[in-house]
């Protein structure tokens, strides 16, 4: 075994960390005692830890149904991560995943949010309760709803989140809940069915059921709608049912994909928000729990980093699909598909500074502090985030809607404003 490995292994056991077999664990030069728990935590024969940034709280237990590799990950109270690949995300209190995940770059897993086993994802985040069943695919989502573990949001197996397009794009983030609403834990969970997926991006509400089998390929914005079995997309063939040609770089629907995008981002400056001013309320006291805020944080960050970077390159597309697109339909070509096309590309450093400006403005004061008042008078009643959050009264909870909701609306309008050809 490694020299200093082994003096990282030592020192962790005497500090109450439960090793069984030390001999079959390695711990990386770089990362640091300080920011690993002793007490409760359990590493079993397997596991490989990597990465200055690597966080391992209290009850933490890493490798009991097989190997796993950590690397920059923060690592929760009470998570349980049984085998697998964890890098650059972090866990929350309860938060866990199965054999066989991979769970890769700027994932957030908040409390209890699980996974079965052999579950892929990236850039993806998961609200309290929230269950991805086994066999499942699912990058580039953020998902809420429910309101306990016996009443979560569902994934089921088999199903696949789609995130990459013919045309070599990944602008295609989708939002099955959202953040205003999602963050109360109190909305009815959504339900997507096994051996079915979602093209992304498209936008689902709370108290939607998806068929096992079925493909989703619309938004389901109103809430509480059954999508049923496989169909083909009406907008995949022509007037007489015969299937469309397709042609590489060619966009036939520019608005829903760019309004989406836009949408999720100004979803996600929200949640930034709601880190920054109110989960930060829940981190304080400990160093450890403050850098897992922090973790917590930088995920954020990450992602809409990754999602300006996404809706960047797409906006790089659009001049020439514009070209393309009159070139193939010539007569029939839609000016107004080639004006937003070509709008969406000019206008693309005036959208990204409008993103940026607004992860910075943090929304009606006024409420916030209203919020705010009833939020700490909750915390002397409650302990814990859930119970705290669940605690709040009707009145209290739509403010923090309201709060947060006006920041994405901001963003939205502000955004549209200089996008007229996106605007009925």
């Amino acid at each position: 075994m490694n020299t200093a490995s082994r003096h990282k292994l030592e020192r962790l056991i005497e500090k109450g960390a439960s090793i069984p077999n030390p001999e079959c664990v390695f711990i990386a030069p770089e990362v640091s005692l300080d920011r690993m728990a002793g007490h409760g935590v359990v590493i079993y024969p397997g596991c490989k830890i990597f990465g200055e940034k690597t966080l391992i709280m209290s009850g933490a237990r890493l490798g009991y149904e097989g190997p796993v590799t950590v690397e920059d990950c923060q690592i929760g109270p009470n998570v349980d991560l049984k085998c697998g690949f964890f890098k650059r995300s972090t866990f929350l209190q309860e938060a866990s995943m199965g054999s066989g995940a991979l769970v890769r770059d700027g994932c957030l897993l908040e409390e209890q949010a699980n996974g079965a086993h052999c579950v892929g994802i990236k850039q993806t985040i998961l609200f309290p309760f929230v269950t991805l069943g086994s066999l499942v695919n699912f990058c580039d989502c953020l998902m809420a709803g429910g309101t306990s573990r016996k009443n979560h949001s569902e994934v089921g197996s088999s199903y696949i989140h789609f995130n990459y397009t013919p045309n070599q794009d990944k602008a295609t983030a989708s939002l099955i809940g959202d953040v205003p609403r999602g963050v109360m834990l109190n909305q009815r969970p959504i339900f997507l069915g096994g051996q079915g997926g979602v093209v992304g991006p498209v936008r689902i509400s709370y108290g939607t059921v998806i068929a096992a089998g079925s493909i989703c390929r619309k938004d389901l914005v109103a809430g509480g709608n059954l999508l049923p079995g496989p169909d083909l997309p009406s907008h995949q063939c022509d007037k007489s049912g015969q299937v469309l040609n397709f042609h590489p770089g060619i966009y036939r629907h520019v608005k829903r994909r760019v309004f989406n995008n836009i949408h999720f981002i100004a979803n996600l400056v929200a949640l930034r928000h709601w880190y920054a001013t109110v989960r930060a309320l829940f981190f304080k006291g400990h160093v450890m729990d403050e850098a897992l805020h922090a973790g917590a944080v930088d995920k954020l960050d990450m992602a809409i980093e990754e999602r300006i970077k996404q809706c960047k390159a797409l906006a790089d597309k659009m001049p020439e699909s514009a070209d393309r697109y009159r070139v193939v339909f010539k007569e029939q070509a839609h000016e107004r598909l080639i004006k937003q096309k070509r709008e969406f590309s000019e206008r693309w450093p005036d959208i990204e500074a409008i993103l940026r400006q607004y992860r910075e403005w943090a929304g009606d004061l006024a409420v916030l502090e209203r919020f705010l008042e009833v939020l700490q008078k909750a915390m002397g009643e409650y302990s814990g985030y859930i119970a705290v959050i669940q605690g709040l009264d009707e009145t209290a909870a739509q403010d923090g809607t309201a709060w947060l909701q006006g920041i994405v609306d901001a963003v939205n309008d502000k955004i549209l404003a200089i996008l007229p050809s996106f605007r009925d």
